[in-house]
């Protein structure tokens, strides 16, 4: 007796040889593939039953007549053939749900009303559970035989069905229907007395031919409940019919029908064999499709194939070289696909020792070889081997025109193009797009108003030209007359829209299209994401999910840097989650995304847990989180990663070394910060750029080394723009150095007359040094030039919902518990040693009144609220939009040994956390 085979995914079994009526075996899917018609003619004559007798016959014949009825049984019982037998007397066809022996000996009730579920769901059936007609045949097998009640139902209402069911069933068979072993007996004696007898056959093979191609048209069409009717027909079905029924609900994407049809197929061949490791190849499930190969009695040529393609395709070169050095008799597909498995794979140079080592390759092999080199930007090579070829066709003009252009060579390619001897649409389009990748748009829609003929690729192209040059008005012009607009169409004007700012028309483009894909959602989150609509770019996320659409690897990029850019860190999370449940890996792209996103949201050891789990990682992953350490405070872990990234393969580049500077800077590492400023072009080949130099003179000049930095400026290669000057301010203003802060100050306001925040940067020196006169002038000096103090803000995530509070904020509808609690913490906190830095305000007035004016900073009342709303023990997290103030961290550093909390608080700048009454800064920010 075979096991139960209800867990698809670990069947690895060949089904056994059986007859037509296995076919029940299928079960009542959603094309109606029930139990074919032979058994229907051989039993009826069996009309006559119990069942039909009897008080309330009308209305049991009623129930038969409409509602499908499904029989559960153990696999092989001889009690299920005739109850199938007695129904198809009936005129019912029963679906049929057959169950293995370790199901059925169990007795299980669960799994076998799941099994009849599965068949209800499976037939369409939308009626409730305790309406559809369910026999349960078998009970305990342990002994191999059958309960004193073999007929079960597990629904109420279908408790007389059932009983007379079982009478029915008991009347037209004879006793040893129900012995097992006397039944084996009297099958073999059957057998010997009509040996050498065939029954006639029930069908033509001319007929069965017909069917065998109507079958395959229905499904090539898509329409399988049609294939699957034919099919349930049939009195006779060949292997080429199972394989036509495999073969369509594989191209269909029904994987779960086809391989319940594939386990049932009585004898399958080589044909069936092939299609289904194919299926699993689709299905994306190597594993089984090794593993039937592997178990194969034979294998032809076209199996060997299809597995070399299976690993190619999948990355697995070393796999694919196996199974094509174990291959027996290798055909031209043989050697193309082992040579296509290198050069998709980048292994272009064991490719080309592979294609030197065969001298008897066709044009497909040259073609391949070419896009190998094409595709790693080797043109010299890819022209070398095309200058070679015995026989050029229409592939290898349009590979090499493709490639030229796609590098910029316009002119190559317009050679190329003019002596190619024949020309389609795809040699028209790769010039289109070259000239328009280039930004050469007269020369794409010169070439655009030649072509011959077009397609749906060439309209896009030259749409795409226009977007990209943010040329929207021609790019509608031509969208509007498209005689052929598809799918990319539609998300190519989303795009330019959304880049352009046009966000609205976007939107208008998005709910107008026919029709959507992945792409079209994540160009729309992209556009609000790009805007700063956070809300619109959320809640699309959530619509795409609702409405069943995958969500792609950029719709999860484009919300998890809208999450981090308004610092949603549950909402990332929830994102985070949704994208492990998705299925899809932690590579570089997504992988980068999340790791910003867990940075700029002030969780850096889950950024580094992230960091970790990266299946590959690449430069831009290397500086994320270099770049998440130092703006955190934490620049010896910053370094540490830095080593790390030396270790391997991945080269430093500028973007690394600015994150390194500015993790020795955050951190007040000066030697060694000066130490890798000026041994990076030596050791990594990168040229100091102004964002290294910005570095170096916040370095020195948070170090006190304000002469140094003086100095650094005025050797560097290039005039220093208004970010140095604006570092040697904020150093000045930390040293109390007023002349230099003044001088500084005037660069500024030369070459950024706007900038508010460097008047208050010089106001807060004049301030702290007693210069009231001074300060006013600045206040003066802003209204008459028009500049505004930009407000300042702070919001914290709690409860799903986010909270912002301005300085003295009497909107927020907790105020008044707010006010109240931040009473207390003050009294708290001045009986630790708290003092109000006074001289941070920039009033003349009391020092009582200053007092007051910073106690209800926005960072303090929003670090309050989160106190009193966020749960003991989760990191209270707060954003500014500014710079904090000094006297709000001195008092957050008070706060968090008062309350033992760990709080986390993101400025313009930089991250401070604090703990136990100290800073991650260290107070050098």
């Amino acid at each position: 007796m075979r096991k139960a085979t209800r867990c698809r995914s670990a069947r690895t079994r060949f089904p056994s040889p059986a007859s037509n009526r296995d076919r029940a075996a299928v079960g009542g899917g959603q094309d109606g593939l029930l139990t074919p018609s032979s058994s229907r003619s051989s039993s009826s004559s069996s009309t006559s039953s119990p069942f039909l007798g009897g008080e309330g016959d009308g209305a049991m014949k009623q129930m038969v007549a409409e509602n499908p009825v499904v029989v559960v049984a153990q696999r092989g019982c001889c009690i299920c053939h005739a109850a199938r037998r007695l129904l198809l007397g009936l005129g019912v066809n029963p679906a049929v749900c057959e169950v293995g022996e370790e199901a059925a000996a169990a007795g299980e009730a669960t799994d076998l009303v799941e099994a009849a579920a599965e068949i209800e769901a499976l037939g369409g059936h939308r009626r409730p559970p305790a309406m559809l007609p369910v026999v349960f045949v078998g009970g305990s097998l342990k002994q191999r035989q059958f309960s004193q009640t073999p007929y079960r139902t597990m629904f109420p209402r279908c408790k007389d069905f059932t009983r007379r069911f079982h009478a029915a069933v008991a009347a037209s068979n004879p006793p040893s229907v129900l012995n097992p072993t006397k039944r084996r007996r009297t099958t073999k004696r059957r057998r010997t007395t009509k040996r050498g007898k065939n029954p006639p056959p029930l069908a033509s093979d001319s007929e069965v031919v017909r069917w065998n191609k109507d079958i395959t048209a229905h499904m090539r069409h898509g329409r399988m409940a049609a294939a699957a009717a034919i099919f349930r027909r049939m009195p006779r079905c060949t292997t080429v019919s199972w394989n036509a029924m495999l073969s369509g609900y594989l191209s269909n994407g029904c994987f779960s029908l086809a391989l319940r049809l594939f386990d049932a197929i009585p004898d399958p061949d080589l044909v069936s064999f092939n299609t289904m490791i194919h299926g699993y190849v689709l299905n994306r499930d190597l594993a089984s499709a090794r593993r039937l190969f592997d178990q194969m009695p034979v294998k032809g040529t076209v199996t060997w194939n299809t597995m070399i393609s299976a690993y190619a395709q999948s990355g697995l070169v070393e796999e694919a070289r196996e199974i094509f050095d174990r291959t027996p008799h290798k055909n031209a597909i043989s050697w193309n696909a082992i040579l296509a498995a290198y050069v998709q794979n980048g292994r272009l140079e064991l490719a080309r020792r592979l294609f030197d080592s065969n001298s008897d390759w066709g044009t497909v092999s040259w073609n391949a070889m070419i896009a190998g080199y094409v595709q790693r930007r080797s043109l010299a090579e890819a022209l070398q081997l095309f200058d070679r070829m015995p026989e050029r066709d229409i592939v290898s003009w349009n590979t090499l025109i493709s490639g030229y252009a796609q590098n910029g060579d316009m002119s190559v390619a317009t050679r190329l193009f003019d002596e190619s001897p024949s020309r389609d649409v795809f040699t028209w389009t790769a010039m289109v797009s070259g000239y328009a990748q280039n930004g050469m748009l007269e020369d794409a829609r010169r070439v655009f108003d030649e072509m011959p003929e077009r397609n749906s690729v060439s309209w896009n192209a030259m749409i795409a030209a226009y977007v990209q040059c943010q040329k929207m008005d021609q790019a509608k012009e031509l969208f509007d007359v498209m005689p052929c607009r598809n799918v990319n169409s539609w998300n190519s004007m989303i795009t330019g829209y959304a880049q352009a700012g046009m966000v609205e028309r976007a939107r208008w483009i998005f709910d107008t299209m026919p029709q959507r894909d992945s792409v079209s959602w994540a160009a729309m989150i992209a556009g609000y994401s790009q805007e700063g609509s956070s809300g619109e770019a959320l809640q699309l996320f959530i619509e795409m999910g609702r409405y069943g659409e995958r969500i792609n690897r950029s719709s999860f990029t484009c919300v998890l840097s809208t999450c981090a850019d308004i610092s949603m860190l549950e909402c990332g999370n929830q994102v985070h989650g949704r994208l492990v449940k998705a299925g899809y890996g932690m590579g570089c792209f997504v992988g980068n995304a999340l790791l910003a996103m867990y940075c700029k949201c002030g969780s850096i050891d889950e950024a580094y847990e992230a960091f970790e789990e990266m299946t590959e990682k690449d430069v831009v992953s290397w500086n994320t989180m270099i770049a998440g350490y130092a703006r955190h405070g934490y620049g010896k872990e910053a370094l540490k990663v830095f080593n790390l990234m030396r270790m391997t393969d991945t080269r430093p580049d500028d973007v690394t070394m600015v994150g390194v500077l500015s993790a020795c800077s955050h951190a007040g590492l000066v030697d060694k910060g000066i130490n890798y400023f000026y041994t990076m072009h030596r050791d990594f080949g990168v040229t100091a750029k102004a964002e290294h130099y910005t570095c170096m003179i916040d370095l020195l000049g948070r170090a006190g080394r304000l002469d140094d930095a003086q100095a650094l400026m005025k050797d560097m290669p290039f005039e220093p723009d208004a970010t140095m000057w604006g570092a040697l301010l904020g150093a000045s203003r930390i040293h109390r150095n007023t002349e230099l802060g003044e001088k500084a100050a005037k660069r500024i306001f030369e070459m950024e007359p706007d900038n508010a925040g460097m008047y208050v940067l010089l106001s807060n020196i004049y301030a702290t040094s007693g210069k009231w006169a001074n300060v006013n002038k600045m206040r003066v000096m802003m209204r008459e030039r028009g500049v505004k103090k930009v407000p300042g803000f702070s919001w914290i995530e709690a409860n799903n919902k986010v909270h912002t509070f301005s300085v003295g904020d009497m909107l927020h509808p907790e105020k008044d518990k707010i006010y109240a609690f931040l009473e207390e913490l003050d009294m708290k906190m001045k009986k630790e040693g708290y003092v109000s830095a006074t001289e941070m305000v920039l009033h003349d007035v009391e020092e009582e009144e200053k007092e007051h004016m910073l106690k209800y900073h926005s960072e303090k009342l929003a670090v309050a609220f989160g106190i009193l709303n966020v749960p003991s023990g989760k990191p209270i997290r707060v954003i500014k939009n500014l710079r904090v103030c000094e006297d709000c961290h001195n008092a957050v550093k008070f706060i968090s040994v008062i309350e033992n909390r760990l709080i986390i608080l993101r400025d313009s700048n930089r991250f401070h956390h604090f703990s136990g009454g100290s800073c991650s800064c260290g107070d050098y920010w």
